[in-house]
């Protein structure tokens, strides 16, 4: 696919807009780390972009206690790619991160 041809105001306004979405998602783990935020409450809000657009593997590693290893056990046996966004979970992926996490 090629990349579309951007004025240099467009490419700083998409840089902006990258950054900024880059940082809530880094505040949103940081909640989810302290303990403000459960895996439930990250789940019930998987329509929004920020959340949507969020690595499983960087949500599970968020969650205090897990790491990257624990991340890649549960992911592995639930059959979840490495590269897998929250907003691609099946609904049997999904309900079984429910029944585990939540």
């Amino acid at each position: 696919m090629a990349l579309p041809n951007l004025s240099a105001a467009e490419r700083r306004a998409a840089l902006e807009k990258a950054a900024k979405a880059r940082q809530a998602r880094a505040e949103l783990r940081v909640k989810i780390k302290d303990g403000k935020l459960s895996f439930k409450d990250v789940m019930k809000k998987s329509d929004d972009p920020i959340v949507a657009r969020m690595k499983v593997s960087a949500l599970l590693e968020s969650l205090p206690g897990y790491g990257k290893a624990k991340a890649a056990k549960i992911m592995d046996e639930i059959e979840i790619s490495e590269s897998r966004r929250v907003q691609g979970l099946g609904a049997r992926q999904r309900e079984m991160l429910m029944k585990r996490l939540g």
